[in-house]
């Protein structure tokens, strides 16, 4: 009877143990497909900025990318550019974060969202991270996005997400980062 008890605690504690999900990694872009139909590219020009650069899409052996390069200025309230891609179906609502594989010069760079309540031309979420020399993948949590003004949630939504880009921002710099693959896990 005594065994009988103690294998049914263990079953009860099982039982009620949390469960531990693993999300998906789920792929929105590796750059394969006529990338530049999704991606767009700009500039600090279009608020009166003088910061230059291009896109490229590249293939080096199996990996396809973008290459964004330019020369990031502060001058006349100015300060990134970027590649931008729309998300018509947001992000699943199961997605804890964004997924991307980069590489770069060892600069920082942000990855940016915008919401359904990014209204304005100025709002959005940013996360940094740094791009080394070689391939790596980062994993940026939700909560980790930094809101750009009080107006907004805390932390954004995966079902509410609009566009996201890859922007080299903030100080005078020239940029150079590879994107190989973007996401959400």
């Amino acid at each position: 009877m005594r065994l009988l008890l103690q294998r049914s605690f263990i079953v009860v504690l099982w039982l009620l143990a949390p469960v531990t999900v693993v999300a998906e990694d789920i792929m929105i872009e590796n750059f394969k497909a006529q990338p530049e139909t999704r991606w767009r590219f700009f500039t600090d020009d279009v608020m009166g900025g003088v910061s230059t650069g291009t896109v490229a899409f590249l293939t080096e052996g199996d990996t396809t990318y973008a290459r964004i390069t330019g020369s990031v200025s502060t001058e006349n309230n100015g300060g990134f550019i970027q590649i931008r891609m729309d998300l018509p179906d947001g992000a699943p609502e199961d997605a804890a974060g964004v997924r991307i594989v980069v590489r770069g010069n060892s600069q920082r760079y942000f990855v940016h969202l915008r919401t359904s309540g990014t209204v304005l031309p100025w709002q959005y979420y940013q996360a940094g991270f740094d791009a080394k020399e070689g391939w790596s993948e980062l994993r940026l949590p939700f909560e980790a996005f930094e809101r750009s003004g009080q107006l907004l949630r805390a932390v954004p939504r995966a079902s509410s997400l609009k566009s996201i880009a890859v922007v080299a921002f903030g100080r005078d710099h020239n940029a150079k980062i590879d994107v190989s693959e973007v996401g959400f896990y």
